[in-house]
């Protein structure tokens, strides 16, 4: 059964209750009966794997290294001199 977080307006102390989720959520401390109101925690996700990245769903796009330190075009165009004339 999950857990829910429940903050006391009397006091503004936070406490879990375990419930299900079938069940209404409580509108009173169930020792001392102040109210209270149910607070939404985040979920957390993990992402596992490729492609959740911008850096992983752009292959080729981004400049590769030389051995020798310097970047290199991934184009694979070899580049002429223009003419002038033209």
């Amino acid at each position: 059964m999950p857990l829910y977080v429940y903050k006391n307006l009397s006091t503004g102390e936070t406490f879990e209750i375990e419930q299900s989720m079938a069940d209404d959520a409580l509108t009173a401390h169930p020792e001392t009966g102040d109210p209270v109101k149910r607070i939404i925690q985040p979920v957390g996700i993990a992402f596992k794997g490729s492609g959740f990245y911008v850096n992983d769903s752009r292959k080729g796009a981004a400049p590769k290294k030389s051995s020798d330190g310097g970047t290199t075009k991934t184009d694979s165009k070899t580049s002429k001199p223009s003419k002038s004339g033209d």
